[in-house]
């Protein structure tokens, strides 16, 4: 009975790999689970490699747990990018930030702070107005479907400086 409760289970990270192409190897779990768990917050490679590097949960793992070089870790993001796996956002400085992308989701607003340069997501500001944004996205979608645009995502980035970086700069400018 054990083995055949062990055959039915399946890992969710392994099925979307599976799903969409790809090997399920070490490398590709890590990555993929690191940004499952961290769904809300995007990041660029190097962010990325610092934050897989200092994964205490993935130490001792075998393959899972040595240090991915920066060209594995650029092909591996590249490719999940590719099957819709990640979404891939390029900010003003054009430096690339990856996050895991929900399948339900065709739009994920984000804010992105030109003094700190931290990227927030929106959707909990916006609330009230995510459905609304949610049905512009498809309509826009299903209409360059139509045009015979292939393998779409949408990327609202909304630029500006957060309200942390506009309170230190006006005490700084307020200091005597």
């Amino acid at each position: 009975m054990a083995t055949a409760l062990s055959l039915t289970l399946v890992d969710p990270i392994d099925a979307l790999l599976s799903a969409h192409g790809l090997r399920r190897t070490g490398a590709a779990r890590r990555v993929l689970g690191w940004l499952l768990a961290h769904p809300d917050t995007s990041y660029t490679h190097a962010q990325l490699q610092s934050a897989l590097q200092n994964d205490p949960v993935a130490e001792g793992q075998g393959e899972c747990g040595s240090a991915l070089d920066r060209v594995t870790l650029y092909r591996l993001i590249d490719r999940l990018t590719q099957v819709g796996l990640l979404l891939c956002r390029v900010d003003v400085h054009r430096v690339r930030r990856y996050q895991a992308m929900p399948a339900s989701v065709h739009a994920l607003p984000h804010f992105e702070c030109q003094s700190c340069h931290r990227d927030q997501p929106l959707q909990g500001a916006l609330q009230g107005n995510a459905l609304d944004l949610e049905v512009a996205a498809q309509n826009a979608l299903q209409a360059l479907k139509i045009l015979g645009y292939q393998g779409l995502s949408l990327d609202l980035a909304v630029r500006g400086v957060c309200a942390d970086c506009a309170t230190a700069a006006q005490t700084d400018h307020n200091a005597p």
